[in-house]
């Protein structure tokens, strides 16, 4: 048996860092992957010479060449273009969509068993277009947005109560943007909901700026965005699968049904083992929840459409 294969595509910082910790994790051997020449190899280059001080023994190769993802058994998707100034989410959309399908098609011809994660923005939408251009199981292609977001909640509620993070669960569901819909009930402390620990003021802060977490590390950084936690969201992920954890986290997946929902990709709770999605766990949503969420897969729906139209 030997190690699994894991093709990162796209070396930016979110790519870069990914595959920094799916080393340090010792979860596979790792081909990074990007259309610059020599940014890959120099960052494969510079983890393999990290590796005698970390520790790890997994093979990290670069590569300007796509076809280098062969056999991969997991596939992360980073690659696209970030917003610049004067540029509309329409216009990304648009840009992005060219980038990452061309991407779904060769990972379709290169790597037909693998098992996706897409994290390229507006991510639930970039989800179905690879779905949609790979043809695979649906079980096989996901998105990360939900570990991320529950993460910035997480983190929030962690430092407004000033307690071990450790104990801090969140749930948060939805499209990974302003509509994403956190949920305070199924948010806990050592089991204790947050709704019992904190005023109603305070967690609608904090949920506002969970919705808010991306563009407040873009407005501080003033340019580029978040790689660490992104980072980190996915190689839970990874690590799920790929040791088959059967974590239950939540992840942007193709419903089918379920939540009212069908042919569309949102946040939900899943659990993620060696099949991938192996199931999509349906929580008790109140009224207003399940409207919300229905809102958000509403917004994905819609520009799902814009580029079904091009």
């Amino acid at each position: 048996m030997g190690r699994p294969k894991l093709a990162v595509i796209g070396a930016g910082m979110v790519g870069a860092t990914t595959a920094q910790r799916l080393a340090e994790k010792q979860l596979g051997d790792i081909v990074l992957t990007d259309i610059v020449e020599g940014m890959p190899q120099g960052k494969a280059l510079d983890l393999m010479e990290a590796a005698p001080v970390e520790g790890y023994d997994a093979t990290i190769t670069g590569t300007d060449d796509i076809a280098d993802i062969a056999g991969a058994d997991l596939v992360v998707i980073t690659a696209g273009l970030p917003r610049k100034p004067g540029m509309s989410r329409d216009d990304l959309l648009q840009k992005n969509a060219a980038i990452v399908g061309g991407l779904a098609n060769a990972v379709g011809k290169h790597a037909p068993g693998a098992i996706v994660i897409v994290v390229t923005n507006p991510l639930d939408v970039m989800t179905h277009l690879v779905y949609r251009r790979t043809g695979f199981d649906s079980r096989r292609v996901m998105g990360m947005a939900g570990v991320l977001d529950s993460a910035r909640f997480r983190a929030f509620i962690a430092m407004e109560l000033g307690v071990s993070i450790k104990d801090v669960q969140a749930m948060v569901l939805g499209g990974h943007g302003d509509s994403m819909v956190p949920l305070p009930r199924y948010s806990t402390v050592s089991g204790v909901p947050i709704t019992e620990m904190m005023s109603p003021e305070r967690i609608a802060a904090l949920v506002d700026r969970t919705r808010k977490g991306g563009a407040e590390i873009v407005a501080l950084l003033k340019q580029g965005s978040a790689y660490y936690a992104p980072s980190a969201a996915v190689a839970c992920m990874v690590e799920s699968i790929i040791r088959d954890r059967k974590r239950i986290l939540p992840a942007a997946v193709h419903l089918g049904g379920q939540y009212g929902l069908t042919d569309v990709f949102a946040g939900v709770p899943v659990k993620l083992g060696s099949d991938g999605v192996e199931e999509i766990i349906e929580l008790e949503l109140t009224d207003e929840e399940l409207a919300a969420l229905h809102e958000s897969a509403e917004q994905v729906r819609k520009l799902v459409e814009k580029i079904s139209a091009k």
